[in-house]
């Protein structure tokens, strides 16, 4: 496997970049944000990588980040999902919103990215949940121990998580479980 690269960069064809490793050219496609924090050609790049080998073709990825390739090889196990299709969602989205859009359940958001439908984007955020590092956004793990059962209760009435963190940002810090479920449900009702 190749996991890093350090060489010259001396092509840059989107997607598509070339690094030159010792007299050894390495073609390596990356998604737009990687590409975007390149330096110019002829300076010295290292990438993290990834090498899919396939039957007929060896074909080597490249991400500016650890969180990068991360996300996309969490991207490329589900299924219906390729390399293409992952780079697509990498290069529409950071690595920040697509474990937000995942945590706040937001479909809209990965069908803005090209070449994802709804069908899809339900797929990627049924089969994403709780697999993104961070899922970066709130989640019932960052929620104080004394709002804890305030969302619980809210979720258990059907309240998406999203809402139920809306109404909890409001609640003093020192609220009781009861008193907090009541000044919530006021806040979700207006």
């Amino acid at each position: 496997m190749i996991g890093r690269l350090t060489g010259t960069l001396v092509e840059k064809t989107p997607p598509t970049i070339c690094v030159d490793v010792n007299g050894v050219g390495y073609e390596v496609d990356v998604p737009m944000s990687t590409l975007y924090a390149l330096p110019e050609l002829g300076a010295r790049v290292s990438l993290h990588t990834h090498l899919t080998v396939r039957e007929d073709a060896h074909l080597l990825y490249g991400f500016a980040s650890l969180a990068e390739r991360a996300t996309f090889r969490q991207l490329i196990k589900v299924s219906g999902i390729g390399a293409r299709t992952a780079l697509a969602v990498l290069s529409g989205l950071s690595v920040a919103d697509l474990a937000q859009a995942v945590t706040l359940q937001e479909s809209g958001r990965l069908t803005r990215v090209p070449g994802i439908g709804k069908k899809t984007a339900e797929r990627l955020l049924l089969e994403l949940r709780g697999k993104l590092g961070a899922d970066i956004g709130a989640s019932p793990q960052q929620v104080p121990d004394s709002q804890s059962d305030v969302l619980n209760a809210l979720l258990a009435l059907g309240y998406s998580e999203k809402e139920s963190l809306a109404a909890l940002k409001g609640l003093p810090a020192d609220v009781g479980v009861s008193e907090g479920i009541r000044l919530a449900l006021k806040a979700l009702v207006r």
